[in-house]
C-alpha cells in the first residue's frame, strides 16, 4: 500500500512538472487564430487576452511570456529579444486581426487557456484537476470549431489545427492528479492478481 502511494506521488510529480514545462516554455499545441495573429499556446492565448483587457500590467504579461522566447529565438534562429522588445517578437503592437465576437466565438479555447496556464502553476504545489480541465476544453473547442466548420461553414478550419503535443499536455495533465494515477495503480494491480 505505501509502495503504491510512493510511485503514485512520484508519477504525478514527474507529470505535473512536464506538464508545467510544456505550458511555461510554449510549445506548441494547436493552431487558432487571436489578436497575436496566430496562437500556437495557452500562453499566447492568455496574454493576448490580458493585454486586450488591460487588466493586468503588461511587465506582468511579459514575465509569463519570457520564458518561453528560449525555444523560439532558438528554432527560428534569432538572437534572444531584450525585456523591454519582447511584445514586439509575438506581433502585440502589430495590427490585431481578432475581436471580441471572434473571441466570444472561441470561448472553450480562451477560457481553456486560462485553466492550463494557471493549473500548471498551482500543479507544481498542489495538483488538482484545474490543468486537465483546461486542456480538455481546449481540445473540445479545436474540434468542436473543425466540425462545426466542415458542416456549417460557420468557421475558417484551415488556420485551426490541433499538434500531436496537445495529446502529450492531456496525458500529462490527467497523470499530474495523484487520486487517479493510484486508482489506475490498483486496478493494475487487482488485474495481475486475477489473472494468477
Amino acid at each position: 500500500m505505501a509502495s503504491s502511494k510512493k510511485l503514485a506521488t512520484t508519477i504525478s510529480s514527474i507529470a505535473s512538472a512536464m506538464y508545467f514545462l510544456l505550458i511555461i516554455f510554449q510549445i506548441p499545441l494547436f493552431r487558432v487564430p487571436c489578436r497575436f495573429g496566430i496562437c500556437r499556446t495557452p500562453i499566447e492565448i492568455t496574454s493576448s487576452q490580458l493585454i486586450a483587457s488591460e487588466l493586468f500590467p503588461t511587465y506582468l504579461v511579459k514575465i509569463l511570456l519570457y520564458p518561453g522566447a528560449f525555444p523560439y529565438t532558438i528554432i527560428k534562429n534569432h538572437t534572444l529579444p531584450s525585456y523591454g522588445k519582447l511584445l514586439n517578437l509575438y506581433n502585440t503592437t502589430g495590427s490585431r486581426k481578432s475581436t471580441a465576437i471572434s473571441d466570444l466565438q472561441r470561448l472553450e479555447i480562451v477560457a481553456g487557456s486560462y485553466l492550463s496556464v494557471v493549473g500548471a502553476f498551482v500543479g507544481l504545489w498542489r495538483r488538482g484537476r484545474m490543468s486537465l480541465f483546461g486542456t480538455m476544453l481546449i481540445m473540445w473547442g479545436l474540434l468542436r470549431e473543425n466540425i462545426l466548420g466542415q458542416f456549417h461553414g460557420m468557421f475558417h478550419t484551415k488556420s485551426i489545427q490541433m499538434c500531436p503535443m496537445l495529446v502529450v499536455a492531456v496525458v500529462c495533465a490527467f497523470l499530474s492528479i495523484k487520486k487517479d494515477v493510484r486508482k489506475l495503480i490498483h486496478g493494475s494491480k487487482a488485474r495481475r492478481v486475477k489473472l494468477f
